[in-house]
């Protein structure tokens, strides 16, 4: 099979952005860890040559290991055992050759023996697994949750569990029950705090919780006795070592079938608080979400990454009437606006992970040192573009996912519908993208504020404000006259002041703002590199319709309208 990193020139032009020097420099505090460790780098030049050298050993293994172990692990699936998960053979495997290679904790301090590494190669590595199955992104991908740990448990917590993350341990974030998905506020799993040794106990349920069997697993729980919101609940460590957790079942899911979704039924587990009490939902979950939806982000580009190249290499070798099928318009162009999307996303993905890159960079160091003013000014400047990007990110990412696998299929015609064919799985993982980790409608809901106070419109005026290609100028033209339609459109919505109306219209106008800034970064990806003009082109164009489609829907629809679509 192919290596999966050096076989997509994408990843490395994403690995080369110009942002990337202050980035690892932030990271690795100007280099003073290469004293102390001898893996750690001399120098800028040295830690990309580490990012890269790591990311060809994760895609060989994506390429050579995991992607053929892809169907089978669909067919086996995980099962459970005396109320625990056995993976899947396949599963099995794959988790032993990324452990082996030392790719897990790729983001965590050196002193737990984790690489260090800035948020990019990371989320590079998850862009390449989930092209290889997105299922088992979901096992090998949680470590991400060891991000809470470091940040907000304290330094025995920190010390006792994130080496065993670097060593290979799985983890889980055990949130959702079955009277709260969406609506984390209705937790209600029970944690009491023991007198007699000291010690927290949960009780309860939890529900669709991925790899609910992980070794360590942060679980939000109700610390407050007779609380019934989010001030009631904490948030809590818990060890499968400690036991009193058992898995009820594991849901038999329509996609991502080698990730074992699981209930689990806890009684009297022993847990520890993280963090303080009662910032459970409040602080925790928001911080362990977003970093969640950034994986899910960089899985919906993976699947993409998987269609496109199902799509292309069927179009290419079926033949109909005397000639291959890519030949026919209709099918050049799906497979082409499959591309478009695909490159669009990832460059919206790096772009929020270059941004959350930053500000992360800056809360740590906020806790070593007092930041100098321009740095606190730098630091929120990044948060913000983060928590913008973000939901933008995940929510558009994971609608081209699905409209790419759906596109792949077609491709495929009949056959696509066939098992023979890896696009019927592709197409089956990729539903579950828009859904969990918040929905493509919560996604909305986090991205309008950014909409009506001004930080997306602010980003596309510095991105109009950026020198680009003079060929390709005419696009950049399209972005300015797209950006004007936007602007009004947000005029219009935000100027009647009816809550009801700008969030009926939320979705339209946060694609506009997502075609525009997407078409700002494809030009900025072109101009740095001419492989994406093609992207650029076709993406714009389709852009260029969305908005055009959105404005005049907003410019004839009143607020009064809205009552209509009530049931």
């Amino acid at each position: 099979m192919a290596n999966f990193f050096t076989d997509n020139t994408a990843l490395k032009h994403h690995l080369s952005h110009p942002l990337m020097r202050k980035i690892v420099e932030l990271k690795e505090r100007n280099f003073a860890d290469a004293d102390k460790y001898d893996y750690a780098p001399q120098n800028f030049e040295d830690a990309m040559d580490s990012y890269e050298k790591v990311l060809e050993i994760a895609g060989e293994i994506s390429g050579d290991i995991v992607a053929p172990n892809a169907e089978s692990v669909d067919h086996e699936g995980p099962h459970v055992v005396d109320g625990h998960v056995v993976y899947a053979q396949g599963t099995q495997e794959n988790l032993k050759a990324l452990v082996q290679a030392g790719l897990m904790g790729i983001s965590l301090p050196r002193r737990y023996n984790g690489l260090n590494f800035s948020l990019v190669p990371y989320i590079m590595a998850a862009d390449m697994v989930s092209r290889a199955d997105a299922g088992f992104v979901n096992i090998w991908g949680l470590q991400d949750c060891a991000e809470t740990i470091y940040e907000f448990a304290d330094d025995d917590q920190r010390m006792r569990y994130l080496p065993r993350v670097c060593a290979g341990e799985t983890m889980a974030m055990d949130l959702t029950e079955p009277d709260a998905g969406s609506d984390l506020q209705a937790v209600m799993l029970k944690a009491t705090f023991n007198e007699a040794d000291g010690t927290w106990r949960l009780n309860g349920v939890k529900r669709f919780i991925t790899n609910g069997d992980g070794h360590i697993a942060l679980v939000l729980a109700r610390s407050e006795e007779g609380s019934k919101d989010g001030r009631g609940l904490s948030m809590f460590i818990y060890d499968r070592n400690d036991g009193g957790v058992t898995v009820r079942r594991i849901e038999n899911k329509m996609g991502i079938k080698g990730s074992p979704t699981c209930e689990l039924v806890f009684k009297n587990a022993k847990a520890e608080l993280c963090g303080s009490r009662r910032l459970g939902l409040i602080k925790y979950v928001m911080a362990l979400m977003n970093g969640a939806r950034l994986g899910i982000a960089a899985q919906s580009v993976g699947v993409s990454e998987s269609a496109y190249r199902e799509a292309l290499a069927y179009a290419m070798d079926r033949k109909q009437f005397g000639k291959a099928i890519i030949e026919f318009p209709a099918v050049a162009e799906m497979v082409s606006m499959i591309k478009a999307k695909l490159d669009a996303s990832r460059s919206l993905l790096y772009e929020t992970t270059r941004f959350v890159d930053i500000y992360k960079t800056y809360e740590d160091i906020a806790r070593e040192r007092t930041l100098a003013p321009e740095e606190r000014a730098e630091m929120k400047k990044y948060s913000r573009l983060a928590d913008a990007f973000t939901p933008l990110a995940k929510g558009m990412g994971s609608e081209f996912c699905n409209q790419n696998a759906y596109d792949c299929v077609q491709v495929h015609g009949g056959s696509g519908f066939m098992k023979d064919y890896a696009c019927e799985r592709i197409y089956r993982d990729a539903r579950i993208t828009s859904i969990y980790e918040g929905t493509t409608q919560l996604q909305v809901v986090a991205a309008i504020r950014h909409v009506t106070t001004g930080t997306y419109l602010g980003r596309i005026k510095e991105y109009e404000n950026e020198s680009y290609a003079e060929s390709l100028l005419p696009l950049k033209n399209k972005l300015v006259e797209m950006t004007a339609k936007f602007e009004q459109a947000v005029e219009k919505v935000t100027a009647t002041k009816d809550t009801e109306y700008v969030d009926f219209q939320a979705r339209r106008l946060v694609e506009m703002a997502g075609h525009i800034v997407m078409g700002y970064l494809l030009i900025s990806d072109a101009t740095r590199n001419s492989e994406f003009e093609a992207s650029a082109a076709n993406y714009i164009r389709f852009g260029e319709a969305e908005v055009a489609r959105h404005a005049e829907f907003i410019g004839k629809f009143e607020p009064e309208m809205v009552a209509s679509y009530k049931a």
